[in-house]
């Protein structure tokens, strides 16, 4: 992975997003309606700090999954243990529900918390998004969500990860899938 200036790859992901270019990221996203702005898990701060100086909150809304995270525990508190000892095989379920099935789950909370945004005419942009890392919703979940694929807005996901070859780890861990999104890095 290259060691590219934080600021240049942000101002790389505005100018997708602001210059008309939407249907490039549609062509270069499969369909898709996601930038993945891919950085080394180690300047992940570094990259926030430039989202936050370079995005502003005119145009964009920048989403802290773990605020999201925070608040979805501390909302749920007391129905978490009964869950973890409910599910102990399927652990994932606590967090995003099977698909078919609505439920009050963190993965619900993400999509409306995008969603919000959308409808306000910003361009949500997801941050700390290594706080996903084990609920079972991958960035995949989140790109193909029918919100996102049918919004006249893209969405962009700061993803902290390495590369080798063609392969991006999520967290230096985990094969990450590109299929639905423009990847920025």
């Amino acid at each position: 992975m290259n060691l590219r200036n934080p600021d240049d790859v942000i101002q790389t992901a505005k100018r997708l997003v602001e210059a008309d270019k939407r249907s490039e990221i549609r062509l270069n996203a499969n369909g898709g309606n996601s930038i993945l702005i891919v950085c080394e898990p180690n300047r992940e701060l570094e990259y926030i700090k430039s989202i936050n100086c370079l995005m502003t909150e005119e145009n964009y809304e920048i989403i802290n999954l773990n605020d999201v995270l925070n608040n979805y525990v501390e909302s749920n508190k007391e129905g978490l243990s009964d869950s973890f000892e409910l599910l102990k095989g399927s652990l994932n379920q606590i967090f995003k529900s099977p698909d078919g099935e609505d439920g009050n789950d963190l993965f619900s909370l993400i999509i409306n918390r995008i969603s919000s945004s959308m409808s306000v005419n910003k361009i949500p942009v997801l941050i700390h998004t290594g706080s996903l890392f084990g609920s079972g919703i991958d960035n995949i979940h989140i790109m193909e969500n029918a919100l996102i694929m049918k919004a006249q807005l893209p969405l962009i996901i700061l993803y902290p990860a390495t590369k080798d070859k063609d392969v991006i780890f999520f967290l230096g861990k985990r094969p990450a899938s590109k299929y639905r999104c423009m990847i920025v890095e």
